[in-house]
């Protein structure tokens, strides 16, 4: 076969969640991501780095009950978006995952949602809104995967 010339380089992703559960659960996919061009994400400040992630990008939490803390949030995202060009974002959650989502889908990304193993009966509901936008939706309940027509593909704990 002949050579183009041209080096293919890994593909961008970012893996994004929010602190807590989310975040923990994001890190046991960290292996997933071995030799790719993979960037970080979260909303609680020196966490990263408890995991050995330097250079992660810090967003602003948010919840639904705040819109304000939702507008900021989406600002900051947007503008991380617009930084690191991601081909593939992954996230496990929550609101400030579904935002990386909807936003990084419009600018062509990837996307893959993994519900919450703590949602054992029903999907989230970040999680029910992110079905419109994630290219790969996934529950870590077959139960909940086979009720809410999400992808069921293991546990992540």
């Amino acid at each position: 076969m002949k050579s183009t010339g041209v080096t293919r380089r890994p593909a961008k992703v970012l893996m994004i969640a929010s602190a807590g559960g989310h975040w923990q659960q994001l890190m046991l996919l960290r292996d997933a991501v071995e030799g790719q061009d993979a960037q970080y994400a979260t909303t609680l400040p020196g966490l990263a780095e408890q995991w050995q992630i330097e250079g992660a990008h810090l967003i602003p939490d948010c919840n639904r009950n705040s819109w304000l803390a939702v507008l900021h949030s989406t600002a900051m995202i947007m503008l991380m978006l617009l930084r690191v060009r991601p081909a593939v974002i992954v996230t496990t959650g929550a609101l400030p995952g579904f935002l990386a989502l909807v936003l990084g889908r419009k600018l062509g990304a990837k996307t893959v949602w993994i519900d919450s193993v703590a949602n054992a009966e029903e999907m989230s509901l970040a999680g029910l809104k992110a079905k419109k936008y994630a290219d790969l939706w996934l529950s870590q309940w077959p139960n909940v995967a086979q009720a809410s027509g999400a992808e069921f593909a293991g546990s992540v704990l």
